[in-house]
This record gives structure tokens, sequence and C-alpha cells, in this order.
């Protein structure tokens, strides 16, 4: 019985690790990752945030922002200075130039990856942002892409 254990632990930790190093190996396609968020669409699972002005996105936004009187690159320009700041941060694709950027940041502990597209827009009454950020793996984020929208919404002033 003890030998048939060992055994099972041991595979147990191998399929784990493997688990681990396909989701840290794992790329960050450009073609499916670098989307515009004004055509959002979700999934229903709660493993995503959207931040927006109202009227902006096919999605309804859980953070509804203020259109502001500043060109809209320049907002973009202030959100990227965060999130470079921000550990574990690449950018997979888009420029402030272009007007739309997609982040990856990883988790910590795992190193799951989460999404964010930001895209600057104008509107009407003034120009904003449209942030979507979410996870590749898992049913449930636990809050953490609303909790990074936020932090880096406030950290840049946008809130």
């Amino acid at each position: 019985m003890g030998r048939w254990i060992r055994r099972a632990a041991g595979l147990l930790v191998v399929l784990v690790c493997t688990g681990f190093l396909i989701i840290r190996g794992a790329g960050h396609d450009p073609d499916v990752w670098h989307v515009d968020p004004t055509n959002t669409v979700r999934t229903g699972k709660p493993n995503d945030a959207l931040a927006a002005p109202v009227g902006t996105t096919r999605a309804e936004p859980d953070i509804v922002l203020t259109p502001l009187q500043k060109p809209a690159r320049e907002l973009l320009a202030s959100l990227d200075a965060v999130a470079r700041t921000e550990p574990r941060v690449k950018v997979v694709a888009g420029s402030t130039e272009t007007g739309r950027i997609t982040y990856v940041q990883r988790s910590a502990i795992f190193g799951f990856p989460d999404y964010i597209s930001v895209t600057a827009v104008e509107t009407e009454a003034g120009s904003g942002l449209i942030l979507w950020s979410r996870s590749r793996y898992g049913y449930s984020d636990l809050g953490v892409n609303q909790a990074r929208l936020q932090r880096w919404l406030a950290a840049a002033g946008l809130l």
C-alpha cells in the first residue's frame, strides 16, 4: 500500500509541475490577445473586467469612466506609464502612437497570464479609454482583473 501511495504522489507532482511549465511557457499570440475592446464579447464568466465611458462598447462596463477634456492619446500615455511600472507586465502588441496597447501581466506565484487591452477613444463629451482585463485560464479571477483596472486608472489620475 505504501509503494502505491508514493507512486501516486510522484505522478501527481510530475503532473502539477508539467502544468506549471505549460502555463509559464504559453506564448502570447497578438492575433488572439491584441483585440479592440470596443467590440468586447464577454463570456459571462467572472474572470474579466471592463472599464469604459458609457456607450463606447458593445458590452456593459464594470467601471464607468467619465470622458475627460484631454487628448485621448495623452490619457493612453498616462496609463501606459503606470502599466509599465507594474510587476511582471510586458507589452504584447500596440503602442501609444497607434492608440491601442495590449499588455500581459502574470501572477506572482504560478505565472497565470492576464491580458489587458486598452484603446483610446474620442466621444462627444470628451475623450477616454476603454480597458478590458481578462484571465486566460480559469473560471473566476476572484476580482483580480477589476482591482487591476481600478489601481491602474487611479494611479494614472483617470478615476
